[in-house]
Protein backbone atom coordinates (compact mmCIF):
# COMPACT_ATOMS: atom_id res chain seq x y z
CA UNK A 1 0.00 0.00 0.00
CA UNK A 2 1.58 3.51 -1.01
CA UNK A 3 1.89 6.29 0.94
CA UNK A 4 0.69 9.44 0.12
CA UNK A 5 2.16 13.14 0.19
CA UNK A 6 -0.60 15.25 0.62
CA UNK A 7 -3.66 14.16 3.01
CA UNK A 8 -6.90 16.17 2.73
CA UNK A 9 -8.46 17.18 6.11
CA UNK A 10 -11.11 14.83 5.76
CA UNK A 11 -8.86 11.83 4.84
CA UNK A 12 -6.45 12.04 7.89
CA UNK A 13 -8.43 8.88 9.81
CA UNK A 14 -7.84 6.98 6.96
CA UNK A 15 -3.48 7.49 6.14
CA UNK A 16 -3.54 7.25 9.93
CA UNK A 17 -4.76 3.79 9.63
CA UNK A 18 -2.19 3.39 6.25
CA UNK A 19 0.91 4.69 8.29
CA UNK A 20 0.42 2.11 11.15
CA UNK A 21 -0.02 -0.53 7.92
CA UNK A 22 3.02 0.59 6.13
CA UNK A 23 4.89 0.32 9.89
CA UNK A 24 4.04 -3.02 10.49
CA UNK A 25 4.54 -4.06 6.76
CA UNK A 26 8.47 -2.64 7.35
CA UNK A 27 8.93 -4.59 10.47
CA UNK A 28 11.84 -6.78 10.54
CA UNK A 29 9.35 -10.02 11.66
CA UNK A 30 6.47 -9.05 9.26
CA UNK A 31 4.99 -13.05 9.69
CA UNK A 32 3.92 -12.35 13.06
CA UNK A 33 1.99 -9.07 12.36
CA UNK A 34 0.38 -10.96 9.13
CA UNK A 35 -3.44 -11.12 10.95
CA UNK A 36 -2.77 -7.59 12.41
CA UNK A 37 -1.99 -6.15 9.25
CA UNK A 38 -4.94 -8.21 7.19
CA UNK A 39 -7.27 -6.86 9.91
CA UNK A 40 -5.95 -3.17 9.54
CA UNK A 41 -6.56 -3.21 5.67
CA UNK A 42 -9.73 -4.61 5.70
CA UNK A 43 -10.14 -1.71 8.48
CA UNK A 44 -8.67 0.68 5.82
CA UNK A 45 -11.05 -0.48 2.72
CA UNK A 46 -13.96 -0.46 4.88
CA UNK A 47 -13.34 3.58 6.20
CA UNK A 48 -12.09 4.54 2.40
CA UNK A 49 -15.58 3.61 1.11
CA UNK A 50 -17.51 5.10 3.30
CA UNK A 51 -15.91 8.26 3.38
CA UNK A 52 -15.67 8.41 -0.46
CA UNK A 53 -19.26 7.13 -0.93
CA UNK A 54 -20.58 9.84 1.33
CA UNK A 55 -18.55 13.32 0.27
CA UNK A 56 -19.95 16.42 0.67
CA UNK A 57 -19.61 19.06 -2.79
CA UNK A 58 -16.74 20.83 -0.97
CA UNK A 59 -14.97 17.58 -0.46
CA UNK A 60 -15.02 16.70 -3.98
CA UNK A 61 -14.01 20.07 -5.01
CA UNK A 62 -10.99 19.38 -2.81
CA UNK A 63 -10.25 16.37 -4.46
CA UNK A 64 -10.65 17.83 -7.76
CA UNK A 65 -8.09 20.33 -6.77
CA UNK A 66 -5.53 17.76 -5.19
CA UNK A 67 -1.99 19.23 -5.94
CA UNK A 68 -1.48 15.09 -7.35
CA UNK A 69 -4.43 15.04 -9.76
CA UNK A 70 -3.62 13.78 -13.03
CA UNK A 71 -3.82 16.36 -15.81
CA UNK A 72 -3.68 16.15 -19.36
CA UNK A 73 -0.20 15.26 -20.15
CA UNK A 74 -0.96 12.74 -17.54
CA UNK A 75 -3.66 11.22 -19.30
CA UNK A 76 -2.44 11.70 -22.78
CA UNK A 77 0.28 9.32 -21.61
CA UNK A 78 -2.02 6.59 -21.13
CA UNK A 79 -5.08 7.06 -23.80
CA UNK A 80 -3.24 6.25 -27.35
CA UNK A 81 0.29 6.24 -29.24
CA UNK A 82 2.07 9.01 -31.10
CA UNK A 83 1.17 12.03 -29.19
CA UNK A 84 2.64 15.14 -31.53
CA UNK A 85 2.36 18.87 -29.25
CA UNK A 86 1.29 21.42 -31.22
CA UNK A 87 2.22 24.65 -30.36
CA UNK A 88 1.30 28.51 -30.45
CA UNK A 89 -1.42 30.33 -31.57
CA UNK A 90 0.48 31.87 -35.17
CA UNK A 91 0.92 35.19 -33.42
CA UNK A 92 3.80 34.97 -31.69
CA UNK A 93 2.67 33.90 -28.79
CA UNK A 94 2.20 29.99 -26.97
CA UNK A 95 0.35 30.00 -23.62
CA UNK A 96 1.54 27.11 -21.66
CA UNK A 97 -1.48 26.76 -19.22
CA UNK A 98 -3.05 24.56 -22.35
CA UNK A 99 -1.62 21.77 -24.26
CA UNK A 100 -3.03 20.38 -27.33
CA UNK A 101 -1.70 18.15 -30.45
CA UNK A 102 -2.64 15.06 -32.57
CA UNK A 103 -3.05 11.37 -30.62
CA UNK A 104 -3.56 7.99 -31.72
CA UNK A 105 -6.24 7.24 -29.66
CA UNK A 106 -6.34 3.59 -31.42
CA UNK A 107 -5.55 2.19 -34.83
CA UNK A 108 -6.30 4.22 -37.64
CA UNK A 109 -8.11 6.69 -35.46
CA UNK A 110 -6.35 10.11 -34.96
CA UNK A 111 -7.86 12.52 -32.78
CA UNK A 112 -7.02 16.11 -31.70
CA UNK A 113 -6.62 17.01 -27.94
CA UNK A 114 -6.86 20.25 -26.44
CA UNK A 115 -6.49 20.92 -22.62
CA UNK A 116 -5.52 22.47 -19.69
CA UNK A 117 -2.53 22.01 -18.03
CA UNK A 118 -1.65 23.02 -14.24
CA UNK A 119 1.62 21.42 -13.86
CA UNK A 120 2.71 19.31 -10.66
CA UNK A 121 5.39 21.24 -9.23
CA UNK A 122 6.19 24.89 -8.46
CA UNK A 123 8.32 26.03 -11.55
CA UNK A 124 6.03 24.12 -13.86
CA UNK A 125 2.69 25.62 -12.01
CA UNK A 126 4.38 29.63 -12.99
CA UNK A 127 4.87 28.41 -16.36
CA UNK A 128 1.82 26.91 -17.03
CA UNK A 129 0.27 30.26 -15.09
CA UNK A 130 -2.05 27.30 -12.48
CA UNK A 131 -4.19 26.04 -15.25
CA UNK A 132 -5.62 29.60 -16.21
CA UNK A 133 -5.63 30.63 -20.00
CA UNK A 134 -4.82 34.05 -21.24
CA UNK A 135 -6.48 35.06 -24.35
CA UNK A 136 -3.42 33.29 -26.62
CA UNK A 137 -4.17 29.93 -24.81
CA UNK A 138 -7.68 30.04 -26.28
CA UNK A 139 -6.35 31.33 -29.45
CA UNK A 140 -4.32 28.27 -30.08
CA UNK A 141 -7.05 25.97 -29.05
CA UNK A 142 -9.48 27.24 -31.78
CA UNK A 143 -6.33 26.58 -34.22
CA UNK A 144 -6.18 23.48 -33.38
CA UNK A 145 -9.87 22.89 -33.56
CA UNK A 146 -9.87 23.91 -36.70
CA UNK A 147 -6.78 21.97 -37.82
CA UNK A 148 -9.30 19.17 -36.77
CA UNK A 149 -12.18 19.94 -39.15
CA UNK A 150 -9.71 20.64 -42.05
CA UNK A 151 -9.09 17.18 -41.78
CA UNK A 152 -12.12 15.64 -40.50
CA UNK A 153 -10.54 14.75 -36.63
CA UNK A 154 -12.50 14.13 -33.75
CA UNK A 155 -11.88 16.56 -30.76
CA UNK A 156 -11.32 15.38 -27.10
CA UNK A 157 -11.05 18.35 -24.64
CA UNK A 158 -9.97 17.76 -20.79
CA UNK A 159 -11.04 21.06 -18.62
CA UNK A 160 -9.06 21.13 -15.29
CA UNK A 161 -9.03 24.86 -14.93
CA UNK A 162 -9.93 27.10 -11.92
CA UNK A 163 -11.33 29.71 -14.93
CA UNK A 164 -9.44 32.29 -17.13
CA UNK A 165 -7.18 34.14 -15.96
CA UNK A 166 -7.98 37.58 -14.78
CA UNK A 167 -5.29 39.90 -15.23
CA UNK A 168 -5.17 43.09 -16.51
CA UNK A 169 -2.73 42.01 -19.16
CA UNK A 170 -5.70 39.22 -20.35
CA UNK A 171 -8.53 41.43 -20.16
CA UNK A 172 -6.66 44.22 -21.99
CA UNK A 173 -5.40 41.80 -24.89
CA UNK A 174 -9.31 40.93 -25.14
CA UNK A 175 -9.88 37.46 -22.39
CA UNK A 176 -14.13 37.90 -22.99
CA UNK A 177 -13.58 38.30 -26.76
CA UNK A 178 -11.53 34.89 -27.20
CA UNK A 179 -13.89 32.72 -25.00
CA UNK A 180 -16.80 34.28 -26.96
CA UNK A 181 -15.20 33.69 -30.23
CA UNK A 182 -14.01 29.89 -28.81
CA UNK A 183 -17.74 29.24 -28.06
CA UNK A 184 -19.19 30.89 -31.19
CA UNK A 185 -16.32 28.22 -33.21
CA UNK A 186 -17.01 25.38 -31.12
CA UNK A 187 -20.75 25.03 -31.60
CA UNK A 188 -20.17 25.26 -35.76
CA UNK A 189 -17.91 22.62 -36.09
CA UNK A 190 -18.78 19.87 -37.98
CA UNK A 191 -16.77 16.37 -36.54
CA UNK A 192 -17.66 14.82 -33.21
CA UNK A 193 -16.79 17.39 -30.41
CA UNK A 194 -16.36 15.16 -26.94
CA UNK A 195 -15.09 17.40 -23.41
CA UNK A 196 -14.52 15.86 -19.95
CA UNK A 197 -13.98 17.60 -16.78
CA UNK A 198 -11.02 16.09 -15.51
CA UNK A 199 -11.04 18.56 -12.10
CA UNK A 200 -12.00 21.86 -11.87
CA UNK A 201 -14.26 23.49 -14.43
CA UNK A 202 -14.34 26.85 -13.79
CA UNK A 203 -16.77 29.36 -15.70
CA UNK A 204 -16.08 30.58 -18.82
CA UNK A 205 -12.60 29.73 -19.38
CA UNK A 206 -13.80 26.09 -18.81
CA UNK A 207 -16.66 26.98 -21.25
CA UNK A 208 -14.51 27.81 -23.83
CA UNK A 209 -13.33 24.40 -24.07
CA UNK A 210 -16.81 22.70 -23.27
CA UNK A 211 -18.89 23.19 -26.22
CA UNK A 212 -19.13 19.60 -27.12
CA UNK A 213 -21.68 16.67 -28.63
CA UNK A 214 -20.79 15.03 -25.14
CA UNK A 215 -19.97 16.19 -22.05
CA UNK A 216 -18.90 13.93 -19.49
CA UNK A 217 -17.22 14.60 -15.84
CA UNK A 218 -15.16 12.71 -13.20
CA UNK A 219 -16.87 11.71 -10.22
CA UNK A 220 -15.08 13.64 -8.14
CA UNK A 221 -14.73 16.82 -10.27
CA UNK A 222 -16.56 20.01 -10.37
CA UNK A 223 -18.26 22.51 -13.01
CA UNK A 224 -19.50 25.85 -11.64
CA UNK A 225 -20.16 29.43 -12.96
CA UNK A 226 -18.19 30.65 -10.39
CA UNK A 227 -15.68 29.20 -7.73
CA UNK A 228 -17.62 28.73 -3.90
CA UNK A 229 -14.93 30.49 -2.96
CA UNK A 230 -16.21 33.67 -5.30
CA UNK A 231 -19.54 33.13 -4.57
CA UNK A 232 -19.21 33.38 -0.92
CA UNK A 233 -17.22 36.67 -0.75
CA UNK A 234 -20.17 37.91 -2.80
CA UNK A 235 -23.18 36.48 -0.98
CA UNK A 236 -21.50 36.55 2.87
CA UNK A 237 -18.95 39.16 2.11
CA UNK A 238 -16.52 36.41 3.60
CA UNK A 239 -14.68 32.94 1.51
CA UNK A 240 -15.02 30.93 4.92
CA UNK A 241 -18.66 30.20 3.50
CA UNK A 242 -17.49 28.16 0.80
CA UNK A 243 -18.01 25.27 1.43
CA UNK A 244 -21.74 26.19 2.21
CA UNK A 245 -21.37 27.61 -1.30
CA UNK A 246 -20.69 24.32 -2.67
CA UNK A 247 -23.43 22.83 -1.18
CA UNK A 248 -25.75 25.22 -3.04
CA UNK A 249 -24.21 25.80 -6.29
CA UNK A 250 -24.72 21.77 -7.62
CA UNK A 251 -21.73 21.51 -8.70
CA UNK A 252 -21.10 18.28 -8.41
CA UNK A 253 -21.22 15.50 -11.19
CA UNK A 254 -24.10 13.76 -9.86
CA UNK A 255 -26.23 16.98 -9.28
CA UNK A 256 -25.30 17.77 -12.83
CA UNK A 257 -26.02 14.90 -14.41
CA UNK A 258 -29.40 14.75 -12.57
CA UNK A 259 -30.29 17.70 -14.15
CA UNK A 260 -29.29 17.56 -17.52
CA UNK A 261 -26.04 19.49 -17.92
CA UNK A 262 -23.78 16.81 -18.47
CA UNK A 263 -24.07 13.17 -20.32
CA UNK A 264 -22.00 10.94 -18.50
CA UNK A 265 -20.06 10.32 -15.17
CA UNK A 266 -16.29 8.62 -15.50
CA UNK A 267 -16.13 6.59 -12.24
CA UNK A 268 -12.43 6.88 -10.88
CA UNK A 269 -10.16 5.06 -8.86
CA UNK A 270 -10.86 4.31 -5.29
CA UNK A 271 -9.47 6.67 -3.19
CA UNK A 272 -9.96 9.47 -6.26
CA UNK A 273 -8.02 10.38 -9.48
CA UNK A 274 -5.09 10.67 -8.00
CA UNK A 275 -4.70 7.04 -6.09
CA UNK A 276 -4.11 5.06 -9.27
CA UNK A 277 -3.62 7.78 -12.63
CA UNK A 278 -3.70 3.75 -14.72
CA UNK A 279 -6.73 3.03 -13.55
CA UNK A 280 -8.50 5.96 -13.95
CA UNK A 281 -7.08 6.93 -17.46
CA UNK A 282 -8.37 3.77 -18.67
CA UNK A 283 -11.87 4.59 -17.55
CA UNK A 284 -11.45 7.73 -19.44
CA UNK A 285 -10.65 5.97 -22.91
CA UNK A 286 -13.82 3.38 -22.29
CA UNK A 287 -16.00 6.41 -22.49
CA UNK A 288 -14.27 8.07 -24.65
CA UNK A 289 -14.29 5.33 -27.35
CA UNK A 290 -17.73 4.32 -26.55
CA UNK A 291 -19.19 8.19 -27.21
CA UNK A 292 -16.65 8.16 -30.01
CA UNK A 293 -18.29 5.22 -31.47
CA UNK A 294 -21.57 7.06 -31.44
CA UNK A 295 -20.52 9.88 -32.67
CA UNK A 296 -18.67 9.12 -35.75
CA UNK A 297 -21.79 7.30 -37.32
CA UNK A 298 -23.64 11.13 -37.32
CA UNK A 299 -23.62 13.43 -40.12
CA UNK A 300 -21.67 16.49 -40.15
CA UNK A 301 -24.83 18.52 -40.24
CA UNK A 302 -26.26 16.42 -37.26
CA UNK A 303 -23.18 16.69 -35.04
CA UNK A 304 -23.29 20.58 -35.63
CA UNK A 305 -27.55 20.90 -35.01
CA UNK A 306 -27.34 19.04 -31.94
CA UNK A 307 -24.25 20.32 -30.42
CA UNK A 308 -26.31 23.51 -31.28
CA UNK A 309 -29.52 22.59 -29.57
CA UNK A 310 -27.84 20.49 -26.72
CA UNK A 311 -26.33 24.28 -25.19
CA UNK A 312 -29.78 26.11 -25.94
CA UNK A 313 -31.43 23.92 -24.14
CA UNK A 314 -29.36 24.53 -20.66
CA UNK A 315 -31.05 26.93 -18.19
CA UNK A 316 -34.51 25.37 -18.04
CA UNK A 317 -35.76 25.62 -15.16
CA UNK A 318 -39.03 24.88 -12.75
CA UNK A 319 -40.27 27.08 -10.23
Amino acid sequence: MNKNTFVLDFEKPLFALLNEINKLEEATDKQKCADLIEGLKKQFYDLRERIYSNLTAHQRLQIARHPERPYTLDFIKGLGENWIELHGNRTGADDEAIVGGLLELEPNLTVVIVGTEKGHNIKEKQRRNFGMPQPSGYQKALRLFKHAETFEMPIITLIDTPGAYPGLEAEANGQSWAIAKNIQEMANLTVPVIAVITGEGGSGGALALGVANKVLMFENSVYSVISPEGCAAILWRTRDKAASAANALKITAKELLEIGLIDEIIPESAGGAHADYLQTTANLKTALQKHLGILKTKSKEELRAERILKFRNYGIFTQ
